[in-house]
């Protein structure tokens, strides 16, 4: 399978050029980025643990889904590209925010994200792809925050991010 490209961008969300994924992240460009939240009824978010096999953060606990935009690709058409391709379903997205993080790893790969903060209502059981995802969860956000606070080793690097900044405009933010 052929290596994705990621959209370089400036700090103002403006493309200045395409580079593989891998290259990006080795050399700590700032890239476009997106975070996918969905959430049900119950004010509940669905959470996913990366599988074991991704080059950063496996078996770690995050958001509902995220990737890279391809070049062409609105925010919100890649977030149903990826919720369909991780998750096995689709819906209704909104864009909430954005905001630029860098978070090294131990690998020597380093995240450096504008990153797109979608949020979307889903009520069923997600159809995961294992070769993305080990395992998914419904939580309340309080109950996420508490988990966090006690086991912040089981979480990705931006999910903590967007928790401790956005808590509560994602709070305000909860799907009717």
């Amino acid at each position: 399978m052929r290596e994705e490209n990621v959209i370089l961008v400036n700090e103002l969300d403006e493309p200045i050029g395409l580079m593989p994924k891998m290259e990006a992240h080795e050399k700590a460009l700032l890239h476009r980025a997106f975070s996918v939240f969905v959430m049900n009824d119950k004010g509940e978010t669905m959470l996913q643990q990366r599988a074991a096999h991704k080059y950063h953060s496996p078996l770690l606990w995050t958001n509902t889904c995220c990737s890279h935009q391809r070049d062409g690709e609105s925010n919100i058409e890649a977030g149903k590209r990826r919720l369909m391709e991780e998750m096995g379903f689709t819906t209704e997205l909104k864009e909430l925010f954005s905001f630029i993080y860098k978070a090294p790893f131990d690998n020597g790969l380093t995240e450096h994200e504008f990153d797109h903060v979608m949020i979307g209502k889903f009520t069923e059981e997600p159809k995961i792809n294992p070769d993305e995802v080990a395992d998914w969860k419904w939580m309340l956000p309080s109950d996420v925050k508490k988990d966090m606070e006690e086991n912040p080793q089981s979480y990705t690097a931006w999910f903590k991010i967007i928790f401790e900044r956005f808590y509560d405009h994602l709070m305000e933010n909860t799907p009717a």
